[in-house]
């Protein structure tokens, strides 16, 4: 799909990830790449800082494909992906990402009901 913009892609970004199970494997890939941020400051190994986006990427793709059973959007769309993924983080993080995901199904199905 075309986007002219990240506020066009969010959206599309929050529909792709429907299912409860999805967002939280990707809350932990995610809170990984700050444990190993973590670790590249705490010892001084930089290779843990290449290692962040195996694993962050591994968690997120998994639920992809064997709960969402949809095509991630990093494929189409890497660095909108990468910035939606932190601000989905921060919004679950904070308990408000429940309220983003009835805007946007209102918006877009006229139905605010999501899985919980």
């Amino acid at each position: 799909m075309e986007f002219k913009d990240y506020e066009e892609f969010w959206p599309f970004y929050l529909l792709q990830h429907s299912k409860r199970a999805t967002r939280v494997w990707h809350f932990i890939g995610t809170s990984f790449v700050f444990v190993f941020v973590l670790l590249t400051i705490v010892t001084l190994h930089v290779w843990w800082l290449l290692a962040a986006p195996f694993a962050a990427y591994s968690f997120a793709w998994f639920s992809h494909f064997f709960i969402e059973r949809n095509k991630p959007a990093t494929f189409g769309h890497p660095l909108w992906s990468l910035r939606a993924d932190f601000r989905m983080y921060r919004l679950m993080l904070f308990g408000q990402l429940q309220k983003e995901l009835e805007m946007v199904r209102g918006q877009y199905y006229g139905n605010s009901s999501v899985e919980h």
